[in-house]
């Protein structure tokens, strides 16, 4: 008797469980479904950034020829000032990350800079002025001679690009992390290049939209 009192009072334990797995499985849905109707139905639109100044202060490219092989050094410092507008009116923007970095032809040359974390409310708009060096970074003979043939026809085309993780927030409610990715043209042009890389001369033309993605 005793036993069969042990074995009644086992199934009962392994009958509650299952009830209290099945009813947290169904809060879990529901608070996605939640979610996934607020998303929905607000549609966060992604946030808009802008390039709004890129001043060039080092263009130094080393050991590189256009008669060897060899790989070169180009050092670059660059600071730039991008602006971000949060154009929902009713979800917030968390900036948890930011990194931002100058490229050449898809080549990034200077170390990523770290924005600090921000929270953007409804229509508001932040304004970052990182200065971006990139010492002796290993530049290809290909790139090199693109470049020279850019200073010599007296403008140049660098990517300012940054890459993070936003969350978006709706009243109390907070989603996951999203990554976010924006590219941004900085076209700079002197009067009469020399055809040798450097800072002298090239001014920032205007401000330009960046492309993003979320």
């Amino acid at each position: 008797m005793s036993k069969d009192c042990g074995n009644h009072g086992d199934d009962d334990l392994r009958r509650s469980c299952r009830r209290l797995l099945a009813i947290l499985l169904v809060l879990a849905l529901l608070v996605a479904l939640i979610a996934l109707i607020i998303y929905l139905v607000l549609r966060p639109t992604h946030p808009r950034f802008f390039l709004q100044d890129a001043s060039l202060r080092q263009l130094d490219l080393s050991n590189t020829t256009t008669t060897t092989s060899a790989a070169g050094a180009l050092s670059t410092t660059l600071q730039v000032t991008v602006a971000s507008r949060n154009p929902n009116d009713k979800v917030g923007v968390y900036y948890d990350r930011l990194d931002v970095y100058a490229s050449y032809k898809y080549q990034q040359i200077t170390v990523a800079a770290s924005l600090p974390a921000v929270y953007q409310g409804h229509g508001d708009v932040d304004v970052w002025s990182p200065v971006l060096s990139g010492p002796d970074v290993p530049f290809a003979p290909y790139l090199a001679d693109a470049l020279r043939q850019d200073c010599q026809a007296g403008y140049l085309i660098l990517q300012v690009k940054i890459d993070g993780r936003v969350r978006w927030k709706v009243g109390s409610w907070i989603s996951g992390h999203y990554h976010l990715f924006v590219t941004c043209p900085a076209f700079l042009v002197t009067t009469g290049g020399n055809g040798a890389p450097g800072a002298s001369g090239f001014k920032f033309q205007t401000t330009t939209y960046c492309h993003v993605e979320v």
